[in-house]
């Protein structure tokens, strides 16, 4: 199954006509071209069984309720843009790519949800984003393409941004905060910290249930509640109940393939 983050794909391609076309008219036509064509190329390159794009209707869900400062530093969507989706979403329908989006569920979990469910099922789910939050998810059965830097984020990437396992990556971002969310972590461990914490300990819990014998392990018992809970923020949820049969994402090649 080929997995789109939509809205990170949409908002990168309006980025670049944003520069390129001052008329809204023609910057939101360009940016329907645009990703038309790279979905397009997605689906030539990937040849998948399966394929969605999932879409963000959830403005305010659980991580809000836990942390009402959650995001709150994000510019909003531009008007003309949020007013455009309902036809971009057309656009991927009319290529034979169906839209999923929840009133409840931000797209993160939904997208984690669909690739876990496959994986636990031996299917393969390639997902489309360039946000490293889903590098969390990494396995034998799920990979994570970068479009935009035509590359695969996977573990060697991983290992070489952050020194660490893909399945550390929740407690690392526990520990440091994740500033584009406004997830505040742990005051004074920063990457450097965080990872030799996690390459001494390897998680989070043995690191907790350890008796602190250094200023760094000292911190992090004495901030446990600021980091249990950031971890509750950036773990993606992947049992969320979809209500519906994955077969109903089967790409139709015969009608729209590439």
């Amino acid at each position: 199954m080929l997995i789109l983050d939509a809205l990170n794909l949409i908002r990168r391609l309006y980025a670049v006509q944003q520069g390129r076309h001052p008329e809204s008219p023609a910057r939101l036509a360009a940016t329907g071209a645009a990703l038309e064509h790279g979905v397009h190329k997605l689906l030539g390159q990937f040849r998948p069984s399966h394929v969605v794009a999932v879409f963000d209707g959830a403005p305010v869900g659980f991580r809000h309720r836990l942390y009402p400062d959650y995001k709150g530093n994000r510019s909003p969507m531009p008007e003309d843009l949020a007013g455009h989706l309902g036809e971009l979403q057309q656009s991927l329908l009319r290529l034979g790519v169906e839209a999923l989006l929840s009133e409840t569920e931000e797209a993160d979990d939904l997208v984690a949800t669909l690739a876990s469910t496959l994986a636990r099922h031996r299917r393969q789910a390639t997902i489309v984003s360039t946000d490293q939050g889903f590098c969390q998810l990494l396995g034998p059965c799920i990979r994570l393409w970068d479009h935009f830097g035509q590359r695969w984020l996977d573990e060697e990437h991983v290992r070489r941004q952050y020194g660490l396992a893909p399945v550390q990556l929740v407690d690392y971002w526990a520990l440091t905060g994740v500033s584009g969310s406004q997830i505040k972590g742990v005051p004074g461990i920063g990457p450097k910290r965080a990872r030799a914490l996690l390459q001494q300990f390897g998680n989070l819990d043995a690191l907790l249930a350890s008796a602190p014998v250094s200023k760094e392990q000292n911190t992090v018992h004495q901030h446990k509640n600021d980091a249990l809970l950031a971890r509750q923020l950036v773990r993606l949820v992947d049992d969320i109940e979809l209500g519906f049969n994955l077969q109903a994402l089967r790409y139709p090649y015969s009608t729209k393939g590439p």
